[in-house]
């Protein structure tokens, strides 16, 4: 479970990438970072929280008006400094990307991306080998006449050798900002456009914070290309078989949240009225209904309401 961020705007956006990370803290604690785009790449990342890893100085180099960023748990790896994302490569032109899922072929493509394709991975991150991946794929396009069908034909090379969840949020220096999910949707990923100004994030919250309204969701097998001219660039690359982690409303997401277009607050409450219904099914008679962990709050609550006014009752 993560957190991903990127934006690209008229005007610097290392301020408003570290707030809006602020408001995807619940998806990682261990590590967070940004990345951001002008005449060249700024990177700042690090283990702990956002407001432990980002101080008024280093925030200060963070300049350009389009970058990512990153809030980590981490699901690979011993989850050293080594493994705080952003990550980029340098050649084609610069691709900076963040996820948030988990790679379950990643030992089987780190090694064909070292012994196979002659790449040097420097960590132990599963976004790593997502990145090179994709730039292998973005090098065998024409680079002289770069435009969004090299980056979707990419992506379909991301989804030929990559097995498992990933949402991905990722930057092309001075060309655009993509997102795109897996075939089953496995993991959230969010767009929102306001004017001039884009966004992509895990959960909506975060466009709440950054003062963005509407959103859509990216759709599971969909890429979204943003160039620097401000279009905006769909395409189906896979077809999409919607698969979502249910654990993001169990567990992982902000109950103010909204994830491919259910509520998920309202997910806790009826799961919670299930549970009760379930629970006078099976002749059990509740004294005590104790929420574990804290997310379960909503549920718990929908529980002992249901319980009462209708179970209890039957």
């Amino acid at each position: 479970m993560c957190g991903v961020l990127g934006l690209l705007t008229r005007r610097e956006v290392g301020p408003d990438l570290v707030e809006g990370l602020l408001a995807l803290q619940h998806r990682g604690q261990d590590s967070a970072g940004v990345l951001t785009s002008d005449g060249t790449f700024h990177l700042k990342k690090g283990n702990g929280t956002v407001a432990s890893v980002f101080n008024r100085k280093n925030l200060s180099r963070l300049t350009g008006n389009a970058g990512i960023g990153h809030t980590r748990y981490p699901t690979i790896g011993p989850g050293s400094a080594e493994d705080a994302q952003p990550f980029y490569v340098n050649h084609p032109f610069g691709i900076a990307m963040v996820h948030n899922g988990n790679v379950t072929n990643y030992s089987d493509l780190r090694r064909e991306l070292m012994f196979e394709d002659f790449r040097q991975l420097t960590s132990c991150s599963d976004v790593e080998p997502l990145l090179n991946v994709f730039a292998e794929g973005l090098e065998q396009s024409n680079l002289k006449r770069f435009g969004p069908p090299a980056v979707f034909r990419a992506v379909e090379g991301v989804f030929d050798r990559v097995r498992g969840a990933y949402s991905v949020v990722t930057l092309i220096h001075q060309r655009g900002l993509l997102a795109f999910r897996d075939p089953f949707g496995i993991k959230p990923l969010v767009f929102a456009q306001q004017g001039d100004e884009f966004a992509f994030a895990s959960e909506s919250v975060a466009f709440d914070r950054l003062g963005f309204h509407g959103f859509t969701d990216v759709k599971p097998g969909e890429a979204i290309f943003v160039d620097f001219k401000g279009k905006v660039h769909r395409c189906q690359v896979r077809p999409g078989t919607p698969r979502p982690c249910i654990f993001e409303f169990v567990y992982f997401a902000r109950p103010d949240s909204v994830i491919d277009g259910i509520e998920v607050y309202q997910a806790r409450l009826r799961l919670g009225e299930r549970l009760a219904f379930e629970v006078a099914r099976q002749g059990l008679k509740p004294n005590v209904i104790v929420p574990v962990p804290d997310t379960a709050r909503a549920a718990a609550s929908s529980l002992a309401t249901t319980w009462a006014s209708t179970c209890a009752k039957a």
